[in-house]
């Protein structure tokens, strides 16, 4: 029986456990620095899901075929240099974080030198509805080799990108400046233009220059998302910021895109659902009303 270690048990680490755990016998085992909150998202995730909630990082890993870490974008190294300590030799290290090309490659040379098998994956579509065969680019000297044993764990749309650390997670945070950036200037939009009246008409005119599109259900989505996730949203775009920085470009778009989606996380509780649907123009009124 095979043994999966997870580190990082939010949103996407709990869709890896239930899925790993429908796909065959297998021991899970989790770790997530989150668990030091009882009443947290990691730990309400550890009490409901099949998994061993392990002490420390270095035990969850020791003895595990496959560790898979999908912590926040800023402790991608930290959480590598964490499992290297217990990694087990030719363990595979599945880093799906949305970090910089930098940080990624320091976190391959801890790995590689403790004796794992890193694969850089970059996930290239939102965790749902596809989950597990959700689209993966995967880069590294070992992509190859796990891209052959990828389907032992559900993974059925894995793309060998490169062997080289960075390029994957380069495609993926570029794209972020463009994903994370709609999401912000949606929001920043919709604040303004409801002020005028004018929301719908804004929305309505998008499909005049962008391919058709329900924009009213894209911005209801986006605005939602940086409500719900702007924390780990800024997060990702100070890496993709890092990034930009990186490639010799002043990152001017990102780094505005960090702020809005910082903003965004102060005011999740402005989020208005009925029936379960995120109802647009009442979340909207309501931040609104907490303007100065």
């Amino acid at each position: 029986m095979s043994r999966v270690a997870l580190v990082g048990l939010g949103e996407v680490g709990r869709v890896f456990a239930e899925d790993l755990a429908a796909s065959g016998p297998v021991v899970l085992v989790a770790w997530d620095v989150a668990f030091a909150d009882p009443a947290g998202v990691a730990s309400r995730n550890a009490r409901e899901l099949p998994v061993e909630a392990a002490a420390s990082s270095t035990s969850a890993v020791r003895g595990a075929d496959l560790v898979i870490s999908a912590v926040t974008a800023a402790r991608c190294e930290e959480a590598a240099r964490d499992a290297a300590e217990g990694i087990d030799a030719g363990a595979w290290f599945f880093d799906l974080n949305s970090s910089s090309p930098g940080q990624k490659q320091r976190a391959a040379a801890v790995i590689e030198q403790a004796g794992g098998r890193y694969v850089e994956a970059a996930l290239m579509s939102p965790i749902w509805p596809r989950r597990l065969g959700s689209p993966f680019l995967l880069g590294g000297p070992s992509a190859a080799d796990f891209a052959g044993a990828a389907g032992t764990w559900g993974f059925s749309d894995v793309t060998v990108f490169s062997a080289t650390v960075g390029q994957a997670a380069a495609t993926k945070l570029c794209r972020s400046v463009i994903v994370k950036g709609l999401e912000s200037l949606l929001m920043e939009s919709l604040l303004a233009a409801r002020a005028f009246g004018v929301e719908q008409e804004v929305l309505d005119s998008l499909s005049n220059i962008l391919p058709p599109a329900d924009w009213e259900a894209v911005a209801t989505y986006f605005v939602s998302r940086s409500l719900q996730h702007g924390e780990r949203r800024a997060e990702e775009m100070a890496e993709a910021a890092a990034t930009v920085r990186d490639a010799g470009v002043d990152p001017v778009m990102s780094l505005a895109a960090v702020r809005r989606q910082e903003w965004a996380a102060t005011r999740r509780d402005a989020l208005v659902t009925e029936q379960g649907d995120v109802d647009l123009g009442a979340t909207i009124d309501r931040i609104r009303g907490e303007l100065p």
